[in-house]
């Protein structure tokens, strides 16, 4: 049975990649902030009971990964395994997120600070931890959900300005994916950077993108869920390791037509190879 760690598994996009990936036959590990009664309580009887929660993992502190590595490996043996076999990582979704929206007139340190220690500074040390308890399998695969947003080559002047921690954070995550693909594609783990599409989260509802819900597309995020897993267990080779996806294609990238057309004409394809 493969294994996969989802960090940020609670709600949204991250408790839906949990329970897609447990469908198709994985062993899955979620990592959430809460107690792990607390959260099963929280989620219902719906959620699968054999779906490993990782208790108190809080990405805003230093420590986040040597507890994710201390929990696997303490209390559920991942790594050892049974008879002396070893057993690692055949898939890690760094699915975490912060959204604070601001503007050039009122930034908040503390809120730029947060985005970027959870989107941007956080999967580096995750990654180095897994890789130093050498939990990645070989062949693995390191996703880092991102977004358009972090995108240089869609914020076009027609778009504006404003929303400077929630794009810097994501254009951040993309170039930490980037880098980490470099360091690590001789171990034969593949690094990707997704954009799982417009969804309808209390995070995009909580910064006022609800009323772009119907005009932009905005899907369920057990809908992005399916696709991105689709794309990430199918259609994401090794070669492609480094490369940044929309696998639900531009249908709700405003951007992708203006900026892309000329480079890929007009057929934009699905799934979508993004810009930096």
């Amino acid at each position: 049975m493969p294994t996969a760690l989802i960090v940020g598994a609670s709600r949204g996009l991250g408790l839906e990649l949990a329970k897609t990936l447990h469908s198709r036959n994985y062993q899955v590990f979620a990592t959430t902030r809460s107690p792990d009664a607390h959260i099963r309580k929280e989620l219902g009887s719906d959620f699968p009971q054999d779906i490993n929660i990782v208790p108190n993992i809080d990405l805003k502190q230093e420590d986040a990964g040597k507890r994710i590595v201390s929990y696997l490996k303490g209390d559920l043996g991942l790594g050892v395994g049974k008879g002396g076999e070893t057993k690692k990582l055949d898939l890690v979704i760094m699915n975490a997120g912060v959204f604070k929206a601001d503007t050039l007139k009122d930034p908040s340190w503390e809120d730029l600070l947060e985005m970027h220690k959870v989107v941007s500074i956080a999967p580096v040390m995750v990654a180095s931890h897994l890789y130093n308890s050498s939990l990645f399998a070989a062949p693995s695969k390191f996703i880092l959900i991102t977004s358009e947003g972090g995108s240089i080559a869609f914020r076009t002047r027609e778009e504006g300005g404003g929303n400077y921690g929630h794009h810097s954070s994501k254009a951040a995550a993309n170039m930490v994916g980037k880098l980490l693909s470099n360091d690590l594609y001789d171990k034969q783990v593949t690094v990707a950077l997704i954009h799982p599409g417009f969804m309808k989260t209390d995070m995009t509802e909580g910064v006022g993108y609800d009323k772009f819900y119907e005009s932009g597309g905005a899907v369920e995020p057990s809908a992005a869920a399916e696709t991105t897993v689709e794309f990430i267990l199918n259609e994401l080779p090794h070669d492609l390791s480094g490369s940044f996806w929309a696998p639900r294609g531009p249908r709700d990238i405003g951007q992708a037509e203006r900026v892309l057309v000329p480079v890929l004409g007009k057929n934009l394809p699905t799934p979508l190879p993004l810009p930096w």
